[in-house]
């Protein structure tokens, strides 16, 4: 069964449960947040990375921190569901923005134990190579949680959005780590090699050869 909501376009990838926070400052987007504000509504958005508006994330709007004279917004937003847009009407009717038909994608949580050992493991490794020690990742995780932080590009990350099983997403990203990891491993050589010859030595070189 589809459903219409609004829609904001944006460069990006947005997950479920995901915090984005947002300016909002172009007229079509400051009409589209005062609607939803006014409605108690939610909009989406859908990912503009490949040249078209498809699949995104329907987001609801948890905090209005600052609203400006002139119409713009700063607020706090956080993913629900990943939707697919079926029909785009740009603009909708008298509005400024547009709304589209959606679909929501349905989600199966059957995460697999082991997957989730390699990945919980990977993560810890990759984090202490770049040393970012406050990230510190709890056992239940899900993927949408580390998705932006283990190094995936923007198309990877939209080809993960359309993945509607745990078990399938653990896959995608194992695999992802696993060609990642290696890379990591030998910076991180090189990085001590650097540092043990941080001091040019002076070396005599043979009178003779």
């Amino acid at each position: 069964m589809s459903r219409t909501l609004p829609l904001f376009p944006l460069n990006l990838v947005a997950f479920p449960f995901q915090n984005l926070n947002l300016h909002i400052f172009e007229p079509r987007y400051k009409e589209l947040i005062a609607d939803c504000i006014e409605n108690n509504s939610t909009f989406a958005i859908p990912s503009y990375v490949k040249n078209k508006v498809e699949y995104g994330t329907e987001m609801e709007i948890r905090e209005v921190s600052k609203k400006y004279d002139d119409g713009r917004f700063d607020i706090k937003t956080r993913g629900i569901r990943i939707i697919k847009v079926l029909k785009m009407d740009n603009p909708f009717k008298d509005k400024k923005y547009a709304v589209g038909s959606i679909e929501e994608i349905s989600n199966k949580n059957n995460p697999d134990i082991i997957m989730k050992e390699e990945i919980f493991e990977a993560v810890q490794e990759m984090y202490d190579i770049v040393e970012v020690d406050e990230r510190k990742l709890s056992m239940d995780f899900q993927i949408y949680d580390i998705a932006h932080q283990i190094g995936l590009s923007k198309d990877a990350e939209y080809e993960l959005i359309q993945i509607n099983e745990e078990r399938q997403r653990q896959r995608f990203v194992l695999d992802h780590l696993k060609v990642l990891l290696p890379k990591l491993r030998d910076l991180q050589r090189s990085k001590e090699l650097i540092k043990m010859n941080g001091h040019f030595r002076k070396y005599n070189p043979p009178q003779e050869f």
